[in-house]
């Protein structure tokens, strides 16, 4: 599941975020709620797009390669089991307009052909 054990790394980034907004705040003692908020949610949001792609990564959908027909996702067209056919990273969008990229398995349906990115 892990390839690698991603707790360091967020303890590690956390405490980042902790002493980032400590700093944050002592820089600018007068801010208001709202501004509070916004310096809070930022540190916060690269914690979570952290979080949020090694989670993704982690799972055993992110790559069919070498999985049993019957483990893998069916066709949605045909239901037939998706071969994997390479792999490639999907975009996306986290909190805050944090880009989040993780490698995603590129599918195709040997029975007819339909092509699946990602799979799930």
């Amino acid at each position: 599941m892990w390839k690698t054990d991603p707790e360091p790394q967020w303890q590690e980034l956390a405490a980042e975020v902790i002493g980032g907004m400590k700093r944050w705040r002592d820089e600018h003692p007068t801010a208001s709620w709202a501004e509070i908020e916004a310096a809070t949610d930022a540190r916060l949001a690269v914690l979570r797009g952290q979080m949020l792609q090694d989670a993704a990564e982690a799972s055993a959908a992110a790559d069919l390669r070498g999985m049993p027909a019957a483990a893998r996702p069916p066709c949605p067209d045909c239901g037939a089991a998706l071969v994997a056919v390479g792999q490639e990273p999907r975009h996306l969008t986290a909190a805050q307009a944090r880009p989040i990229v993780v490698e995603r398995t590129r599918a195709r349906c040997p029975a007819c052909g339909a092509g699946v990115f990602p799979p799930r």
